[in-house]
């Protein structure tokens, strides 16, 4: 199974960036599609953002065009989110998933999750 790891979560203000990172590690050679998603309480787990693997091909939610960058080092296993432009309504805990499929922003369509990074965004 693929392992995922993320980090860069954090406090900032509105309007502020923040880049977070996903490390994938064992059996990275099965990953086809890496996806974010993101979750807040009581909520259903969201689309964010996702990449083909190899092509490098994204895809973003409506709600995050033209602020938020997906971009991967496949030579280090490694995914980024780049958000830009930081609303409070953003705050969650954000989720990369990985599948072995070429696939899209239906979060079933994702086989291994990470454990999560919350990021928050005050006034």
């Amino acid at each position: 199974q693929v392992q995922l790891v993320e980090s860069g979560g954090g406090l900032v203000q509105a309007g502020d960036s923040l880049r977070l990172s996903c490390a994938a590690s064992t059996r990275t050679f099965s990953i086809r599609t890496m996806g974010w998603f993101r979750q807040t309480p009581g909520k259903d787990r969201e689309f964010v953002a996702r990449i083909t693997w190899v092509g490098g091909t994204p895809l973003y939610a409506d709600s995050v065009k033209g602020r938020f960058t997906n971009t991967r080092d496949v030579n280090k296993s490694t995914l980024f989110l780049k958000m830009n432009s930081l609303k409070c309504e953003e705050t969650a805990v954000y989720y990369c998933a990985e599948s072995a499929r070429l696939v899209g922003a239906a979060k079933s369509d994702y086989g291994y999750w990470g454990q999560g990074t919350q990021v928050t965004i005050s006034a």
